[in-house]
């Protein structure tokens, strides 16, 4: 019992900022309809009528087994592939797809097929939520690397320099979370020399996580380009709860490119981590459903206006706000030093955002781009009034 106790004691400490913030200030002010809600990526409007109607179009069993136990439907890897394909310009294997139940079942079910005891897998911080956890979870040896805000640009030196031969992994994230920073094809080239050089150097290939929720959400024209177009040693994990604003119904993938040495030996680990994960499958409906769910993404030029209003706003007001490149997110730097403090003075003026701490950059503070237009235009004073209540401290 004593090492049940350990191990959860290191899961919480991994998150507890996390749980801080969501035990606290977010399960009071949530459900406020007063409040102008930033706080995470969150719907705050009804679901597109197309998504509803596809789910609808798929409920109706065709055949007696239409709800039986489901592992990685046939149908659903093609259509993967098939985008994939037509996304990286190579020729994706449908075999390597292996459907999940959402992109937290694909990194865990990555960590449980990658990870021993004892190896060491990188995270660049500021992360989601869950890495550190995630590392831990799998028996795993978290090594955090920092990306310096406000252009959070991987640091290929550090990396390279991080590296030890009990290295195993690193997770890569773009569209980057909370940044919204989206690397160029030129920087995953170079991490992909960097990654090949010290592989060589170790005498084991060492994995990209390339973890690719956002792919679909990237603003101004800017086309986004996997590690694995780069790196053949990559295991790209997704979620369509990001391109469909519906994190509630869970459906994601894992995967690996046609290039990636061994891949069909890696197919079977895979199987098997998704079992040992518990039974880490989509559900019947969504898999179904996935050939019209994958054209469909929720109003990106309508996410870039609010983008645009708001970081207009918050600069003329007097804060140092990033302009993301994707995701749903803008950072802005907080007024005081303390980040917490500050977000608990913007709730006083009804508004709710995440504090950076949260996400590892004290001092800073997360902006949510899927609240209304309404709430941002309610939100504004608010902003407006806390800054200079701040300020005036």
């Amino acid at each position: 019992m004593a090492i049940v106790t350990r191990r959860i004691d290191r899961l919480t400490a991994s998150i507890s900022p996390f749980l801080a913030f969501f035990n606290g200030p977010y399960a009071r002010l949530n459900a406020n309809p007063d409040v102008a809600n930033f706080a995470v990526g969150n719907p705050q409007e009804f679901p597109m009528p197309e998504y509803v109607e596809a789910l609808r179009a798929n409920l109706e069993p065709r055949r007696a087994n239409w709800f039986a136990y489901k592992d990685s439907e046939p149908k659903s890897r093609i259509t993967i592939a098939r985008g994939l394909a037509r996304q990286t310009g190579m020729d994706w294997d449908a075999a390597d797809v292996a459907m999940t139940n959402g992109g937290f079942a694909a990194l865990a079910v990555a960590m449980r097929a990658l990870v021993e005891p004892g190896d060491e897998v990188i995270f660049l911080s500021p992360p989601w939520f869950f890495y550190e956890f995630m590392i831990i979870a799998a028996d795993g040896v978290p090594v955090r690397l920092h990306l310096a805000p406000p252009a959070f640009e991987p640091d290929l030196d550090a990396i390279a320099a991080a590296i030890t031969p009990r290295t195993r992994a690193l997770i890569f994230n773009s569209p980057h979370n909370p940044s919204g920073r989206v690397y160029p094809l030129e920087t995953l080239q170079a991490l992909g020399r960097t990654l090949s050089e010290a592989s060589a150097r170790i005498g084991h290939p060492i994995f990209v996580i390339s973890d690719e929720p956002y792919k679909r959400i990237v603003f101004d024209g800017r086309g986004f380009h996997s590690p694995a177009e780069a790196y053949p040693h990559t295991v790209i994990t997704y979620s369509y709860g990001k391109q469909l604003l519906a994190p509630g119904q869970r459906i994601g993938y894992l995967t690996v490119p046609p290039t990636m040495p061994d891949r069909e030996a890696f197919r079977q680990t895979v199987f098997v981590a998704q079992l040992a994960t518990g039974y880490a499958f989509p559900n019947a409906l969504l898999q179904h459903a996935i050939e019209d769910l994958e054209t469909l993404v929720i109003d990106v030029p309508a996410m870039q206006r609010r983008r645009d209003r708001l970081v207009g706003a918050l600069r003329q007001i007097g804060y140092e706000a990033t302009m993301p490149e994707g995701t749903f997110y803008i950072m802005a730097r907080a007024p005081l030093a303390d980040d917490v403090a500050f977000t608990d003075i913007l709730a006083r003026h009804r508004v709710l955002v995440l504090p950076g701490t949260a996400v590892e950059v004290p001092g800073w503070f997360r902006i949510s781009l899927t609240a209304t237009d309404e709430m941002v235009e309610r939100g504004l004073p608010g902003f407006a009034a806390a800054y200079a209540e701040a300020s005036a401290s």
